[in-house]
């Protein structure tokens, strides 16, 4: 699956994942291959990340909007 990460500014990344954990307004959530399709708020917290090879990064995010659809996960960032 396809994770973008997009500021005002710029894309911050753009890659292939195998999950993602975002901070969601009600407590944080994960999306994994197939995921329903959703649209949510995100509040401050860490954006954390695998990919394919198993390695895993995280961003701090002062909020947002996340938007899952067909294995793509757009993520704006404040």
């Amino acid at each position: 699956m396809t994770l973008e990460i997009i500021s005002a500014h710029e894309v911050t990344f753009r890659g292939e994942v195998t999950s993602v954990t975002l901070p969601g307004e009600l407590g944080s959530f994960t999306v994994l291959r197939d995921h329903a399709p959703l649209i949510s708020v995100l509040a401050k917290g860490k954006l954390k990340y695998t990919d394919p090879s198993g390695a895993s990064a995280e961003h701090e995010i002062a909020g947002g909007l996340a938007d899952v659809n067909n294995n793509v996960i757009s993520v704006c960032v404040y």
